[in-house]
């Protein structure tokens, strides 16, 4: 798999959602790391994503390919792991694999039943949204952002645009059998616990992943903090920055990593 680093110190391997590459990810975590100590942040394009080909036929090995460039990358030594959405679900299955490694997990917006008809996700938001807030956004986006974000204003549609629009091209293809074909993990309903330093961060206004999933799924970290933001979605890092910010330094605060 492809990466991109930044810095030096602690490896902090941090993944994307579904279909977005590492610097889309960069762009979520870096505001919040600023003035952290001595991090070597490290941002994959999980398969089929920016510069990684396709390959594994499920998510299963995505994992196994994720598992893969950590001893590579890493070997045996310990590092903090971060997942956005679908990266969040990988991360929290790369976890439950290598709880010994995982020093701290951050998981943010992440998948905890990953198939769409398994979800829990809130009702519309009752409120009325801005007029025009998505007119600056091209058109594609507006139905997905209309599901996705929470903070609906049209600074923060323009700024998660931009985002989506900085990451480099995938294997579509590859990923739409993913997602038909391969999307759920073998053991997505095992009971499993992972006891480091946690962090569930999620939107309250997430209707594509969720909230009251990643509430349930705290029966698995026993040494977590569970946050749902109000005016939040699936873009949660990128919509409140500055909250994020300060949820990331409160975990990093109770990772055990000798700064």
């Amino acid at each position: 798999m492809a990466a991109n680093t930044h810095g030096d110190g602690f490896p902090f391997v941090c993944l994307s959602w579904f279909g977005l590459d590492g610097d889309a990810m960069a762009a979520a975590m870096e505001p919040a790391l600023s003035g952290s100590i001595a991090l070597q942040r490290i941002y994959p394009d999980l398969p089929g994503c920016g510069r990684s080909p396709g390959g594994p036929e499920d998510s299963d090995g995505i994992v196994d390919a994720v598992l893969e460039f950590l001893d590579a990358r890493i070997g045996s030594g310990r590092f903090l792991l971060a997942g956005c959405s679908y990266g969040g679900y990988i991360a929290s299955a790369v976890a439950r694999r290598r709880p010994e490694q995982v020093a701290g997990l951050l998981s943010i917006c992440s998948g905890v039943k990953i198939r769409p008809a398994d979800r829990d996700l809130p009702d519309p938001p009752h409120r009325v949204d801005p007029a025009g807030w998505l007119s600056g956004v091209p058109a594609d986006l507006r139905d997905h952002f209309s599901l996705a974000l929470g903070n609906r204003t049209g600074e923060v549609a323009e700024r998660v645009a931009a985002v989506l629009a900085s990451s480099a091209p995938g294997d579509d293809d590859y990923l739409g059998r993913l997602r038909a074909t391969g999307y759920r993990l073998s053991d997505e309903d095992a009971a499993w616990t992972y006891p480091g330093p946690t962090s569930v961060i999620a939107g309250r206004q997430d209707r594509i992943a969720g909230y009251a999933d990643q509430f349930r799924a705290l029966a698995s970290f026993p040494n977590a903090s569970y946050s749902a933001l109000a005016d939040a979605g699936h873009y949660l890092p990128l919509e409140q920055p500055r909250a994020f910010r300060d949820l990331t330094q409160e975990w990093l605060a109770r990772c055990d990593i000798g700064w």
